[in-house]
């Protein structure tokens, strides 16, 4: 019906796309967490943003990577497992991504108090 690229996604785009979006949920809330609990000050605040920003932009650039992917015509089988790969460092980066904010927070409070 349509010819835009967003509706004629498949499988492995679609839920590509669900991870993207609960994992970036996930790393502002993991970091906004840590740094408000660590007494954060404005710079901290900021950048929070900037990681942010960062992240959904590698999440856009995956996101799009995907949607190559899904219109490839590579077999199921060899999309499954390119799929469980970027799954694990999506969310193994989106966790330790935001677990980062506690050294940083900790180095922030001894130099600056």
């Amino acid at each position: 019906m349509w010819k835009d690229g967003a509706t004629h996604r498949s499988g492995f785009a679609r839920r590509m796309s669900t991870h993207l979006a609960a994992a970036l949920v996930a790393f502002c809330l993991l970091q906004i967490f840590i740094v408000a609990k660590m007494g954060g000050s404005l710079l901290l605040h900021l950048g929070i943003v900037v990681a942010i920003g960062g992240f959904a932009i590698a999440a856009r650039g995956l996101e799009h990577r995907w949607d190559i992917l899904d219109q490839s015509g590579l077999p199921a089988h060899g999309l499954a497992v390119r799929f469980r790969r970027d799954l694990l460092q999506l969310w193994v980066a989106s966790i330790g991504g935001g677990l980062l904010w506690i050294p940083v927070a900790i180095i922030f409070r001894a130099i600056f108090g």
